[in-house]
């Protein structure tokens, strides 16, 4: 019996350590090939390269408003695959009257390099600068949309950003509130790394804080959008975000549906655009404009998941 625990024990602490190596294997699920283009699903595009602040080149779609556009959305995706199987998350946007800049980070789709947390940081602070230089777009009228890790990535993004108080608005879902903590939720789902949880978490690139570094975003407006069935990234984490985000602040917590998959519901579209409208480019002026109804009403469950 001593015998076969041991070896259970090193069994488990060999695959935490291949899961954890360098945390890439563990954050980071990227593919090189596009499986679609925007033109497949009948949308305008053109390909955008830029590059990062340490040279790595990147690529990105910009996705035309139909008619004349209303502001820009800047979209930072999730952990996995390329912009080609995130787009339908955005793709809506343009016949709303939206432009869409999305961008893959180092490593991902045609984005050259390897992805690591410190890269993909370094790469959204990129596409928040090429946002403002895109032709077609209104440097008046720019937002930052993010899902999952990119949420996360965008929050600790923009507030390091010399563009923060030049954006309009911040909106995040399915974010997590912190890379350790979701490493060590992550770890308690398998029975070999559940007793290594807290320590392998440890091994994380800890720099970045998402729920320390959303406080920095006000005046900009932030919102916080979460599927209340989420069973990836647990809506505790958008309670998180929202406790340390100030004002202006909204959080959604979308009833029925599942990690990321909020904007996939016809209401949840509808209503953000209410909300683009009315909180995000009410006003041509500055963000520490916002209008004070953007932070109203949240205090209880009932009055959060109203408008």
């Amino acid at each position: 019996m001593v015998l076969l625990t041991r070896r259970l024990l090193a069994a488990a602490a060999i695959l935490a350590g291949s899961l954890l190596a360098g945390c890439t294997s563990l954050l980071f699920y990227p593919t090189r090939e596009h499986v679609l283009t925007p033109q497949v699903i009948g949308l305008d595009y053109r390909d955008v390269e830029f590059r990062a602040a340490d040279g790595v080149r990147l690529h990105g779609w910009f996705l035309p408003a139909k008619e004349v556009a209303r502001g820009t959305i800047l979209f930072v995706h999730g952990n996995a695959e390329n912009i080609s199987t995130h787009i339908a998350s955005v793709a809506w946007l343009p016949s709303q009257g939206y432009n869409v800049f999305l961008f893959d980070y180092r490593g991902f789709g045609s984005s050259a390099g390897e992805p690591d947390l410190d890269g993909l940081h370094r790469d959204t602070m990129a596409a928040i600068e090429e946002t403002f230089a895109l032709a077609g777009t209104d440097p008046q009228r720019i937002a930052v949309l993010g899902q999952s890790l990119g949420g996360s990535v965008a929050i600790s993004s923009l507030v390091r950003s010399p563009r923060r108080t030049q954006v309009r608005g911040l909106i995040v879902e399915g974010a997590f509130s912190s890379y350790r903590r979701i490493a060590r939720e992550k770890l308690a789902e398998f029975e070999p790394t559940w007793l290594l949880q807290v320590p392998l978490s440890f091994t994380i690139d800890n720099r970045y804080h998402p729920e320390e570094d959303i406080a920095g975003i006000s005046p900009v407006p932030v919102l916080i959008v979460h599927g209340a069935e989420d069973r990836i990234v647990a809506p505790t984490h958008a309670e998180d975000l929202f406790d340390h985000a100030r004002a202006p602040k909204a959080l959604w917590l979308v009833p029925g549906a599942s990690h990321i998959q909020a904007f996939h519901l016809a209401e949840t579209r509808e209503r953000l655009l209410r909300y683009l409208e009315r909180c995000v480019f009410a006003k041509p002026a500055g963000p520490e404009e916002a209008p004070s109804a953007c932070s109203e009403g949240l205090p209880s469950a009932p009055e959060i998941a109203s408008d």
